[in-house]
């Protein structure tokens, strides 16, 4: 076999002084990928790993057993509107999710099928809410992966378009009028009217009336604010009360203000503030019976849940209903107050340790009633009830090896019942799913999930290392393909609750960004060396792997502990954190990471960005990148100059470790068919059993 060559790439003599540092940026040129020597570069790293995978065997039979699996498919909880509820649903052969109505006991009909609309399979569903009678849908789609989602509106009774197509509406809610002559949704401002390179920001409220054009919208809320600002709007099932909130960011400091739509002007509501200038998170919802609903972790890092008057909504007159667990975090509520509730309940998700738990609760007084028996140790998902009020509630759950599927509870009977399975039927392999805990550098208990096959073991094997670490994300037991043909496969998968995540609340979280974004990779680090420790693997036989945020945990895995890892998946990664606030959605996350533009803060970055700390000589990990063209998130130019760099650092051998890019076009940062799904989950495996020495059936 040929042996492995890297391409040559230029290093630049470029050293910049920012506050005081002297950072070194050889690879410089690669950031744009329009120049003729990046796409020559480009090129030349797809061919270098097409001579590469070969040797990666296990390709096919991985891709067998991920398709295998993942034809359970999916079936969604409930949206209901009356008699009639949406949902979505996935068979077999089917590359995305379709969605689906029925009305009462009639047949189910399809009424978005991303699959038909573009038999290509690059066109995703990413968002649809229905009107309050269900006569009406307001859908997103996105097309090649970009996520810059176009709006219509549908009629659910034909099929036809109404209204649509409005652009620039990435991430709108939509809150429609009780009438459904109107709604209120967030768009961008368009390119011409922003400074350059800020074209994916600069977001406003507007009002907009069906079927008038788009320019006589009306501008409702935004102008004047921070440019990375996020919005989002709801209005009261009477209509009554529009609640507006505003978010900088990816942060969690919420500021948010009501308003009473009966005073007035929709298109200029008086809006009275609830809260404004407080780094916590907050959510509001007007119920049936008129109060406000509060979800916060202002006082409470594991959440509460408090009441309050629509008309006084200050934090002053909150008042506390199910206050902070000690020990599970709150993540949702529904109430149950329909008719023949002799006693109305509320239904409250919490996370014990990253584990779903529904408790039920006296919807006056928030005295807890007892708790809902789950399925199992596993993941629970929006709790769903009747806009109208009712004693039923549906929710989503899964854990490592049941996928997708619904279930009911009725208050009035007191028990839960399975709703809806997934579609197919799956053979899954026998597993030992264990939570186990570990001990960080500094102390800090962390807990971590291992999935292994339930064989007994006969010495240390090939495993997995899988991590996120940020953004308030908690990593949940769920149905994988890829995990489960990884242990098919004889391996272990281990998926670790770092802190930057939300499986301990708000602190959690905080403990793991900003100047102490370290403490992640020291949690991931004692992960590893757990592994080891307890005779799990060795690390010859150990990855890490993650994606995105979870990427640059990978970088920072390989850059500051290469001893512990024997190979690495680095996929959509941020990498060099002193100029990525340039690129993509960067701006959005100075609030989790810092800015270099601050002294302090560039120190911070400094100290962990994996591009700032390749050293020349190390053996590093054989380590793949995965980068997607259309990634409008996270630019590929992370991965490329990482990779570049790499290549002519480390010490071990191309055909012993090497260091491989694998890119994809005509797909994004996110939602993608299944067979591209698939195809990455394969050649992702086979690369990791290639190099931990995992023997495939």
């Amino acid at each position: 076999m040929r042996e492995l060559r890297y391409p040559p790439a230029e290093r630049l003599d470029i050293i910049e002084t920012l506050h005081g540092h002297a950072v070194a940026d050889p690879y410089r040129w690669l950031e744009d990928p329009q120049t003729a020597a990046t796409k020559e570069w480009s090129t030349a790293q797809d061919t270098l790993y097409s001579e590469a995978r070969p040797r990666f065997r296990a390709r096919e039979w991985f891709g067998e057993q991920v398709r295998s699996l993942m034809d359970a498919g999916h079936v969604g909880a409930p949206v209901w509107r009356g008699e009639r509820h949406f949902f979505t649903h996935r068979t077999a052969d089917q590359e995305h999710g379709v969605l689906l109505v029925q009305d009462g006991d009639g047949p189910e009909r399809v009424l978005l099928d991303p699959g038909a609309l573009d038999p290509s399979g690059l066109t995703t569903l990413d968002s649809w809410k229905p009107d309050r009678s269900g006569r009406l849908l307001a859908y997103q789609l996105s097309e090649a992966g970009d996520e810059e989602s176009i709006l219509r509106i549908m009629d659910v009774g034909t099929g036809e378009t109404v209204d649509g197509p409005i652009d620039r509406t990435r991430y709108s809610p939509i809150a429609w009028l009780p009438d459904s002559s109107a709604f209120y949704y967030v768009r961008r401002l368009p390119a011409d009217e922003v400074p350059e390179g800020e074209e994916s920001y600069h977001r406003r409220v507007y009002l907009h009336r069906l079927g008038t054009p788009t320019d006589e919208d009306v501008l409702v809320f935004g102008q004047d604010r921070d440019k990375t600002e996020y919005f989002s709007v709801t209005v009261s099932r009477d209509g009554r009360w529009l609640v507006l909130l505003a978010v900088r960011g990816t942060s969690s400091a919420t500021d948010m203000w009501i308003a009473d739509l009966t005073e007035g002007d929709l298109g200029s509501p008086r809006l009275v503030p609830i809260q404004e200038g407080v780094d916590a998170t907050l959510s509001a919802h007007v119920g049936r019976d008129g109060r406000l609903y509060l979800y916060t972790d202002r006082d409470a890092p594991r959440g509460r849940l408090c009441v309050a008057d629509p008309t006084a909504p200050g934090y002053e007159h909150w008042t506390t209903l199910v206050p902070e667990d000690a020990e599970a975090v709150l993540e949702d509520f529904a109430i149950l107050d329909g008719p023949g509730m002799d006693r109305p309940e509320m239904l409250v998700a919490w996370s014990h340790h990253a584990v779903s738990e529904v408790t039920r609760h006296d919807l006056a007084s928030g005295e807890r009633l007892g708790s809902l028996e789950m399925p199992g140790l596993g993941s629970v998902g929006v709790l769903m009830e009747r806009p109208e009020g009712g004693h039923e509630a549906w929710f989503g759950y899964t854990d490592s090896t049941h996928p997708s599927s619904v279930y009911r509870y009725d208050a009035r009977a007191g028990a839960v019942r399975l709703w809806a399975e997934a579609p197919g039927t799956v053979a899954t392999p026998d597993v030992r799913a264990e939570l186990v805990t570990f001990t960080s550098k500094d102390g800090t208990p962390v807990r971590m999930l291992v999935v292994s096959p339930a064989e007994p073991a006969d010495g240390p094997r090939p495993t997995v290392l899988y991590g996120y670490g940020g953004f308030r994300i908690s990593l949940t037991p769920s149905y994988s393909a890829s995990v489960l043909a990884w242990v098919r496969a004889g391996g272990v998968y281990a998926t670790a609750n770092l802190r930057g995540g939300l499986e301990e609340g708000e602190e959690w979280h905080r403990d793991g960004m900003l100047a102490r974004k370290q403490n992640v990779f020291d949690d991931c680090a004692a992960a590893a060396e757990h592994l080891v420790e307890t005779g799990v693997t060795t690390p010859g036989q150990l990855a890490v792997m993650g994606g995105s945020n979870g990427g640059l945990l990978v970088g920072a895995m390989i850059t500051q502990r290469p001893d512990l890892f024997a190979a690495a998946v680095c996929s959509a990664p941020l990498l060099d954190m002193v100029r990525y606030e340039g690129f993509g959605l960067g701006q959005l996350w100075n609030v989790e990471y810092g800015s270099a533009d601050e002294p302090e803060e560039l120190g911070w970055l400094l100290g962990y960005s994996p591009y700032h700390n390749v050293r020349e000589g190390t053996r590093y990990p054989a380590t793949l990148f995965t980068v997607f063209d259309n990634d409008t998130r996270v630019d590929p130019m992370h991965a490329r100059k990482l990779c570049a760099l790499m290549q002519w650092a480390t010490s071990a051998s191309p055909d012993e470790r090497p260091v491989l890019l694998r890119r994809e076009s005509e797909v994004g940062h996110s939602s993608r068919s299944v067979s591209r799904s698939v195809a990455l989950s394969a050649e992702q495996l086979a690369f990791l059993a290639h190099h931990l020495g995992a023997s495939v059936p």
